[in-house]
């Protein structure tokens, strides 16, 4: 286990990295990590359902879509509206979204769960799709102001600016990934991987197991909300496209293929992916049937994911010795 000492090592160097990252790699490459930045927090939103609850969704871009509309919305007809308010109405776009949702969705589980999301996922994309007098249908809404990130009478920054916007989307998606991480942490936390692993325990153990759904569904929904509220100012643009269905199989792809379980296995997931992406539109345009080999790999021959692969060969080459056991003498 790391002591104390070389975990602050670790994170003052991550912190130095990241503050750096623009002068280092330039405006390209700065511009790819808040991409991927974005898609690890939905993923890790999406793995709060999936590796800590159980349940798989295949409509989790209905939240980030909603947290996109949310803000991109707000920014267009609030006129002088701050650029933090406009995250939070994208957080509590989301939100409601859950609310209004988890009455009935949390009374199922395993396949009826995920096709009643898939049914959900497809009729938010047709109606984002569809009422282009307030989500612009297929072009979406773009061009919207972008406010500063400003604390009146002391500071006032330009969002327009791509080294600017980094740093900011860097601190408010590192912020809710510890939130997240630190609500698994907590007793509710314990109580919803029991929900995974024996419902019918923790409902004998006194727990309300829908409850316990409902609260877990809303968090990974706001999370969710928080990423396509980044992605929209990020692109100054959101579209029916955010809640289509290869939205809502991303975090799935990234999750399994960093470790479902693993709270960093979504975001290993996404590194590898963003990796994979970058190289192959280098060379063809086919970049969805490259994931998808990868993806088959992966199910077949590391179905646990790298974190999962990393562990079995941890184990493989520095097996734990026995422990020894004291006899005491018998005379």
């Amino acid at each position: 286990m790391m002591n104390k000492k070389a975990q602050w090592i670790l994170w003052v160097g991550l912190i130095v990295i990241l503050t750096l990252y623009p002068k280092l790699f330039g405006i390209y490459y700065t511009n790819l990590f808040v991409t991927f930045a974005v898609f690890a927090i939905y993923s890790v939103s999406f793995n709060l359902l999936l590796g800590y609850t159980g349940l798989l969704s295949f409509g989790h871009a209905m939240f980030f879509g909603a947290g996109g509309y949310g803000t991109a919305l707000a920014l267009k007809h609030i006129q002088g509206l701050p650029l933090l308010p406009a995250v939070l109405i994208g957080l509590l776009s989301a939100v409601v979204l859950a609310l209004i949702l988890c009455p009935l969705v949390v009374r199922v589980s395993g396949t009826a769960f995920a096709m009643l999301h898939l049914a959900f996922g497809q009729l938010m994309h047709m109606l984002a799709y569809k009422l282009r007098g307030i989500t612009g249908g297929e072009d979406g809404i773009g061009g919207f102001p972008i406010p500063p990130f400003s604390i009146p009478g002391v500071v006032s920054i330009n969002m327009r600016a791509p080294e600017n916007f980094y740093y900011f989307a860097i601190v408010v998606l590192g912020v809710s990934l510890w939130i997240m991480w630190f609500f698994t942490k907590t007793p509710f936390g314990q109580i919803q991987v029991g929900v995974r692993d024996n419902a019918k325990r923790i409902d004998y153990l006194g727990f309300k197991v829908s409850q316990t759904k409902a609260v877990v569904y809303v968090v990974a929904g706001a999370f969710a909300g928080v990423a396509g509220s980044i992605y929209a100012l990020f692109q100054n643009l959101i579209s029916s496209g955010a809640l289509d269905i290869f939205t809502s199989f991303a975090p799935i792809t990234m999750t399994m293929v960093g470790g479902i379980g693993s709270f960093l296995g979504p975001v290993w997931g996404a590194v590898i992916i963003q990796i994979i992406e970058e190289l192959t539109t280098r060379y063809t345009e086919q970049v969805e049937l490259v994931v998808g080999l990868i993806l088959i790999l992966i199910i077949m021959f590391a179905p646990a994911g790298l974190i999962g692969l990393i562990k079995s060969l941890k184990q493989r080459w520095f097996p734990s010795s026995a422990p020894r056991v004291n006899l005491e003498k018998v005379s």
